[in-house]
């Protein structure tokens, strides 16, 4: 099945945690310590995968999790780093922050491969921490935590013209004829469900990629039917070509429904209109003279050529008119950047899911004790062995060095007030 829009869940790799050894060999009484570092976390990286051109294998598999780090070993031993997890895309997949609608990354044009999240740092050993005065240091550091989103991803063709209309107005005859693409062809409306993607190759010229955008409906642009999922793959697009019935075969105006499309397309993208527009006047072969004296051809040319938009009678089925339109459209391309158009990132991941150390908190809560936490706080209570007396002058001075004895402070401690510092460490307060 077809999918253009998937939500699934990234995390990293923990960083695996520092190690608490000493080396104990024969004629070495007091080897010292030597506990390891802890190995890195795998990232998480997507990268483009030009063999793929949907998102639907991410429907059966919703969470993706990087491998953490090992933890450190005795003998000065690192862990060993977690593997990177590649979650591979198809070539113009947009990733999303779920919660924010942001944009995180555009796979397409030049970013083949990017590192969304990171993985976290491995601990330090207790090797580290080895000084002059604290030879036998009895505590390592905790690994970095592991980052996990949620992210959307949304998959917008890559095409440099992107073929409109309502259904049955001939979009996948026309595409079958000029391109090497062989869309599903039948007499139903909305018989095109996926967006189907063609090379144009012109007799001395540069050829070009060309989509046939599903069916719209009135409404599109408010999500109504499947519109939204169809209007996505537009917006790359260089070039519109509207492909109408000229011949009312199922009774439709073929001016209304220009007008219809056109509505549709400013209200989901306004500048979706800057780009140039040709109309294919398609089934010419069906037109006959009602005795009016009209053509319906002139008709729609009367409407729109004096906007700008260049009318071609065309018939997909017998190929009249196809060549002139196709140059034409080739024309338009050569006075339009060659960019490909890139949604720009619209903030950093690393700087939404903040893993510094600096971060912690003090105030006092309501029964008048002073609080100090947050993730600093917890790392350093994890790697200090506060019933050693080594272990806690290494928390005061800690508590110092951080700036936490001039926060609370400054929030007018006093002698013998109550300080709870993380989960479950409670003291009262003295000025050494």
């Amino acid at each position: 099945m077809f999918s253009d829009k998937v939500r699934i869940f990234i995390k990293s790799g923990k960083g695996g945690d520092g190690h608490v050894s000493f080396r104990r060999e024969l004629y070495v009484p007091a080897g010292g310590p030597d506990g390891g570092n802890g190995g890195h976390g795998g990232d998480i990286i997507f990268q483009v995968d030009k063999g793929l051109n949907t998102l639907g294998d991410f429907r059966h598999n919703s969470k993706y999790i990087a491998q953490s780090g090992e933890e450190g070993g005795k003998k000065r031993c690192t862990g060993k780093n977690g593997e990177d997890l590649i979650i591979k895309v198809p070539e113009g997949t947009v990733i999303y922050d779920d919660e924010s609608g942001k944009v995180i990354a555009d796979m397409s044009g030049d970013n083949m491969k990017e590192t969304i999240l990171k993985g976290g740092r491995g601990g330090k050993g207790n090797m580290n921490y080895a000084t002059a005065t604290m030879q036998a240091p009895q505590y390592a550091q905790p690994g970095q935590e592991a980052k996990e989103l949620w992210v959307r991803l949304e998959l917008k063709c890559i095409a440099d013209v992107g073929l409109v209309g309502f259904p049955n107005v001939g979009k996948s005859t026309f595409l079958s004829r000029v391109t090497n693409a062989r869309p599903k062809i039948a007499n139903y409306h909305f018989t095109t469900l996926n967006p189907n993607l063609g090379v144009v190759d012109i007799d001395g010229g540069k050829g070009f990629v060309i989509a046939d955008i599903p069916g719209l409906i009135e409404g599109a642009s408010e999500g109504v039917g499947l519109g939204h999922q169809f209007l996505r793959h537009i917006e790359r697009t260089k070039v519109i070509i509207h492909i109408v019935d000229a011949a009312s075969t199922e009774g439709r105006d073929p001016i209304a429904d220009i007008k219809a499309i056109n509505a549709e397309l400013e209200a989901y993208n306004p500048d979706l209109l800057k780009r140039p527009q040709v109309i294919a006047a398609n089934k010419i072969d069906a037109i006959y003279d009602d005795g009016s004296g009209t053509n319906p051809v002139e008709l729609i040319k009367a409407a729109f050529e004096p906007e700008g938009i260049k009318v071609y009678p065309i018939s997909a089925v017998t190929g009249q008119g196809v060549k002139e339109l196709l140059y034409a459209v080739r024309e338009l391309l050569d006075n339009f950047p060659d960019d490909v158009v890139i949604f720009e990132k619209e903030f950093d991941v690393d700087e939404l899911l903040d893993n510094s150390d600096d971060n912690y908190n003090v105030y006092i809560d309501e029964n008048g004790v002073f609080i100090v936490e947050g993730e600093r706080i917890d790392k350093m209570l994890g790697y200090t062995n506060l019933e050693s007396e080594k272990g806690f002058n290494f928390f005061q001075k800690f508590m110092k060095s951080s700036g936490a004895i001039d926060r609370l402070e400054e929030l007018g401690i006093e002698e013998g007030d109550t300080v709870r510092v993380g989960d479950y460490l409670e003291f009262d307060y003295y000025r050494a």
